[in-house]
């Protein structure tokens, strides 16, 4: 246990026997435990494994690369169709994480071994993401957006792509992308 984690079980207000099960589960299979992102995080020689994270409904074991595990018992979600990579487990009580300690000592080892292997998620490539009518406009009028944009990782340009896309209204379109040329120009992306 790394004692600057258990600041975050201490203060979990929602599920906190299920995580504090979860964490000793993971801790049980030799992983390095830090904290990223603002939640437990389990490494394998500095390669992310698998997270515990919280959520209003549930909480859930996040694997990085669930998509390449084989998932014998059908309990990997892909949280959206967007989510390329990970998968997670999810748990409404103390009593199906109890349940379920076998399997996921099952599904942590595999995933370690997913990583030993060096295994790589395929990912969609950017030019597969729609470019909103709204953002296309704005990257046609502007040479140093374009630029920017082009300079930024394929990763935050999906971001940009999948957050202007999401609202319903061109309106709502238009108006996110002029809130979020700035931070295109800063070489940020949606979430920095």
């Amino acid at each position: 246990m790394n004692p600057k984690v258990d600041f975050y079980f201490d203060k979990a207000e929602k599920w906190q026997e299920e995580q504090e099960q979860l964490r000793e589960i993971v801790l049980d299979c030799d992983l390095t435990e830090e904290l990223k992102w603002g939640v437990p995080c389990y490494s394998y020689q500095e390669n992310n494994i698998v997270l515990i994270h919280a959520f209003k409904e549930y909480c859930a074991l996040l694997f990085f690369k669930g998509a390449l595990m084989s998932d014998p018992n059908g309990i990997l979600i892909q949280q959206t169709e967007n989510v390329q990579a990970a998968r997670q487990i999810r748990f409404t009580s103390l009593k199906e994480v109890t349940k379920l300690k076998k399997v996921l000592k099952t599904y942590i080892y595999e995933a370690i071994e997913v990583e030993k292997a060096g295994l790589k998620v395929p990912l969609k490539k950017t030019s597969a993401y729609t470019v909103p009518e709204e953002f296309q406009k704005e990257l046609d009028k502007s040479a140093k957006l374009r630029k920017a944009f082009e300079a930024l990782t394929p990763g935050r340009q999906r971001g940009y792509f999948l957050y202007f896309g999401a609202a319903k209204l061109a309106k709502t379109r238009e108006a996110r992308v002029e809130k979020f040329i700035p931070k295109i120009l800063e070489g940020k992306g949606v979430d920095d």
